[in-house]
């Protein structure tokens, strides 16, 4: 069934829950968050209080077992529901993104004994995740990580060294999911770990000062000598790579729908402002240039959405989706990066200024085509599963 928003986008929602579902999130991102967001990213506030009512709300658990909280929901809504928090604030919608992220790998391969003393609180706590893979020296290439996890006796506890980068919610999560080095190099030798974000020996550097989402806190997070149980462990020794990688297509169907909300969002001011601003005596949404290129960006808008919808519909039937979710990536936040541009053109001089939030939607696009891996990673991706892997 059909349902037309507020804001005139068309909706295919399976159930009356996910009808109501996104009635309460564009209620909350029309109340609480797009309300402060210019204001908070220029002073790059991050809003912790935000997330706790998310939480309290049942939206930071949504594609997850509802006996761990009220979650439950195909990807196809989650993922409706990201896009309408980042229209609203992509800090917001990217962080949900991230935190769901964070949460993956304990939910899909931690033993049922973790998942119960674990999931709860991490899904409808009010606690946020951090998902750290990335190092300063291993970024496309992650399998490249150095960051070592070393048994300490027989069995007992892990020792951790090393340094993550790039890490959203770095220094302000309340857990982190981390990717270390147990074996020997390459994939095989990662293993995944489950890491209070209080522990000992534990320290984020001072966030990185970012072209946009400046919000969002992203920094290196320091490990030395971090204590983890092996009950923290999560899956197999050696298992963390592919894990990791796991969690990463559905988290590159996380940032395709952030990048569609933001691609919304521009479209929405821009289609505004186009109908009040007049110049040679009529609005300048009359003249056909201009309407050209309002069509071009609706396009945009819908075909992005058509395909994340796609893929997330593949991963909701049990079906592969990598190809997919990369493609999706890929489109969407090229797709967004255009769009932004365009509306900041539409705008002329006023959209070159911070009194538009076009600017800084242009500003935030350019994040969206390299976080989770760049566009161009994403074309490997979908090469290698249309042709195979590269001869060596």
């Amino acid at each position: 069934m059909a349902d037309s928003t507020p804001d005139g986008v068309e909706r295919r929602l399976p159930t009356d829950e996910a009808r109501e579902l996104l009635a309460l999130t564009r209620d909350i991102a029309r109340r609480e968050i797009a309300p402060r967001a210019a204001e908070e990213e220029a002073a790059g506030r991050f809003p912790r209080e935000l997330f706790t009512l998310l939480s309290r709300s049942g939206l930071l658990g949504l594609p997850y077992d509802p006996a761990y909280g009220r979650g439950g929901q195909p990807y196809e809504v989650y993922l409706q529901v990201l896009e309408e928090l980042a229209a609203a604030r992509l800090t917001v919608g990217l962080g949900v993104s991230v935190h769901s992220l964070s949460c993956h790998a304990l939910a899909r391969y931690g033993t049922e004994e973790q998942r119960a003393a674990h999931l709860p609180a991490m899904l409808g706590g009010g606690l946020l995740g951090a998902y750290c893979l990335s190092e300063p020296h291993a970024g496309s290439d992650a399998a490249a990580l150095r960051t070592r996890a070393v048994r300490d006796g027989d069995g007992g506890d892990w020792v951790i060294d090393g340094t993550k980068a790039w890490i959203t919610h770095g220094g302000i999560a309340d857990f982190c999911t981390v990717m270390a080095r147990t074996g020997g190099a390459g994939a095989r030798g990662v293993t995944a770990f489950l890491v209070p974000g209080d522990a000992p020996g534990l320290s984020a550097a001072p966030p990185e000062r970012k072209m946009g989402m400046k919000g969002s806190p992203t920094a290196q997070l320091h490990f030395d000598g971090v204590r983890v149980p092996d009950e923290r462990r999560l899956g197999a020794e050696g298992q963390g790579f592919a894990i990791a990688l796991d969690a990463l297509d559905s988290g590159r169907l996380g940032i395709a729908a952030c990048a569609v909300g933001l691609g919304q969002a521009a479209l929405d001011e821009a289609v505004g402002y186009a109908k009040e601003r007049r110049q040679f005596g009529r609005p300048i949404a009359d003249f056909q240039g201009l309407r050209f290129l309002l069509a071009d960006m609706a396009t945009q808008v819908e075909a992005g959405r058509a395909l994340y919808l796609e893929a997330a519909r593949l991963r909701d039937e049990g079906r592969p989706f990598g190809r997919c979710a990369a493609m999706a990536k890929l489109f969407c936040t090229d797709a967004a990066m255009r769009i932004t541009t365009d509306a900041v053109q539409v705008l002329g001089g006023y959209g070159y200024t911070a009194d538009f939030p076009v600017e800084r939607y242009l500003r935030e696009a350019k994040m969206l085509q390299i976080v989770e891996g760049t566009n161009q990673i994403q074309r490997v991706v979908i090469a290698r599963h249309l042709v195979g892997p590269e001869s060596r």
